[in-house]
Order: C-alpha cells, then structure tokens, then sequence
C-alpha cells in the first residue's frame, strides 16, 4: 500500500519542503507522453492540495455546474475522510474551472454536490504552462465537517486516499493513479485500492 506524509503549511505557503507524489501508474492505452504529481499540506482549515500534469495536448471542454471534467484532461483528489466509514469524497478538476465534487461509498451510490459559491470555499488557482497545467485548492474542513462531524486533523491523523490523472474523450484516453487500481471492473472509484496518508 502506498503511503504519504502531509506537512503543515508554512505562512508564506511554500510548496517547496512538501514531498511529491508521483502519479505514474498507468491503465489501459495511456501514452507515456502524459505525466502527473501531487502535493498535499495542511493548515488549521483546510486541507491543501497541489495537482500538476505534462500533456502536450490536453482536451478543455466542459464547463458549468454539470459539466463532467473527466471527459476533459482532469486531476483528481479522492480520500476518506474518517475510519470505519465507507464514504469518500471526490474532487476532480479540468484546467478551465469546471469541478465535479460527490460523496459516495462508490458509483452506485454517489451524490454529486454543488456548493453556493464554490471559488470562495475551494480557492481554486489553475496555471497553464508550456506542456501542461497546474491547479491549486483549499479543502476546508468545515465542509469535510458536514458530512463528517467528527472529524478532526491533529498529528498522526490518518486518511485514505488517491490521485489521479484522466481524460476519457482524448485520443487515446488516458488513466494514471498514484495507488495502484485493480483492473477487473477498473474504476478508480474503489477505496480499498486507496492508499494510506497521515498527518505530520
């Protein structure tokens, strides 16, 4: 099982002493052109999360509410908030702002949520650059709490959790994940393939 240590964020926000998560394991017909990473820190609100992929072409359809950004070149953050319950919530991004965010315990079961005013809760940051693009965002707790309530970040705090690099409509499509995902019935919607991330 993988495992990764998040960091508390400095004041100045410094991604520089965070490790780097390498989202490199490959599914189905994903071209080797197409890499991601990840870094995950932490502060007294919010869970702090840093996506980035190289892509020489990416594909940036899908906007609004509804919009399904897997379809697009999407970074994801899934992750299970608390132990000995089956529930995970799902952050998938594109580079042109539209999100997908549900909670589920898998696909069956999985509700889409649509907040008021997504850009002040998440602070979401996307930085294009020559060959791919990056995203920057906030996971407040206080959110985490409504679904949540006894939850708690404090060090040794662990939780499971997954990233992943997609796009189901380029060609070829393409799927990368940090924890390994079984191929039969491939989904990355399998929280028993999450790895194991804790609190320092």
């Amino acid at each position: 099982m993988k495992t990764y240590e998040i960091k508390r964020m400095n004041e100045g926000g410094d991604w520089s002493d965070k490790p780097v998560l390498n989202i490199d394991t490959p599914y189905r017909q994903t071209p080797d052109t197409v890499k991601a990473w990840a870094q995950l820190a932490y502060d007294d609100s919010a869970i702090l999360v840093h996506l980035w992929t190289e892509e020489y072409e990416h594909r940036a359809v899908e906007t609004g509410p509804f919009g399904s950004p897997c379809e697009d070149s999407c970074l994801e953050f899934f992750f299970c908030p608390m132990e000995g319950d089956a529930r995970y919530l799902n952050f998938e991004n594109n580079a042109i702002g539209c999100y997908y965010l549900g909670i589920g315990t898998g696909i069956p079961d999985l509700i889409r949520l649509i907040p008021d005013s997504e850009e002040d809760i998440f602070d979401r940051k996307v930085k294009k650059f020559e060959g791919g693009w990056e995203i920057t965002y906030k996971f407040p707790y206080e959110l985490i709490r409504r679904f949540f309530p006894e939850f708690k970040v404090y060090e040794g705090k662990k939780i499971r959790a997954n990233c992943f690099k997609c796009a189901d409509k380029t060609e070829p499509p393409h799927h990368l994940s940090w924890s390994p995902v079984t191929l039969e019935n491939f989904t990355f919607h399998k929280t028993e393939c999450f790895g194991t991330m804790t609190f320092i």
